[in-house]
């Protein structure tokens, strides 16, 4: 429930008894100050979700439906990433209400899968409330939380997946063998290119001794072919 800040009143005239409800109906914890939100690129928060996915896995156990996430909760933390976070400005704001209907769930399950999020270290939240005039009275009013999707490094239980081993040299995926200069050289020529082609390829690797003389033969008998 929304707690207050204490706020008694004498009785006044026409009034029985003490005013004994809060002047402010904010959470208590709720911050006035503007909060400062972080760009994301669509590509790293994509990659989060991803992982949030594989963290959900990896913490799968027999005969249980779900890992440490649960499926409700990465429905609202796709709804979040995807339909919600502003990627250039990173705000993320939107009420539980906005929350639940794309997310095609109740609210009292969006509270409770942020809950989940957050207690994982992987989301985090400021309340807010924005002072305002009402009726002639200074009051404040609750507004949506701010929320911010945290690095994995930041979640607690996660383990980073191992870096995909290079592929084995000749199989799909690995990268091909550069023919040799010589071999380049040759096909150049063979194509109709130039002898100065020829001899630009020879010398594209100084420690190549070999291509480097016959790109010095090449200069050789190309000049005395000048005289």
């Amino acid at each position: 429930m929304p707690s207050a800040y204490p706020h008694l009143m004498p009785a006044l005239p026409g009034f029985s008894g003490s005013q004994t409800y809060a002047a402010w109906p904010v959470w208590s914890d709720s911050a006035r100050a503007d909060v400062r939100f972080h760009p994301i690129p669509k590509k790293a928060a994509t990659r989060l979700w991803h992982r949030a996915r594989d963290f959900d896995r990896q913490t799968r156990r027999k005969a249980h439906h779900g890992g440490a996430v649960g499926h409700s909760a990465l429905q609202v933390l796709h709804t979040l990433i995807f339909d919600f976070l502003n990627y250039r400005s990173g705000r993320l704001d939107p009420s539980y209400a906005a929350i639940a209907r794309k997310a095609n769930v109740c609210e009292r399950t969006v509270a409770t899968a942020v809950k989940r999020l957050k207690g994982l270290g992987i989301l985090n939240w400021v309340r807010r409330c924005a002072e305002t005039w009402r009726d002639g009275r200074y009051v404040l009013e609750q507004e949506t939380n701010a929320y911010a999707v945290l690095p994995a490094s930041q979640w607690r239980g996660y383990r980073e997946p191992p870096e995909a081993p290079p592929p084995a040299p000749g199989t799909w995926g690995d990268h091909p063998v550069m023919p040799s200069l010589l071999t380049q050289a040759a096909a150049e020529r063979q194509a109709g290119g130039t002898i100065e082609g020829a001899i630009g390829i020879l010398t594209a690797d100084p420690t190549d001794r070999l291509a480097m003389a016959l790109a010095r033969l090449g200069r050789a008998v190309q000049g005395a072919n000048l005289q």
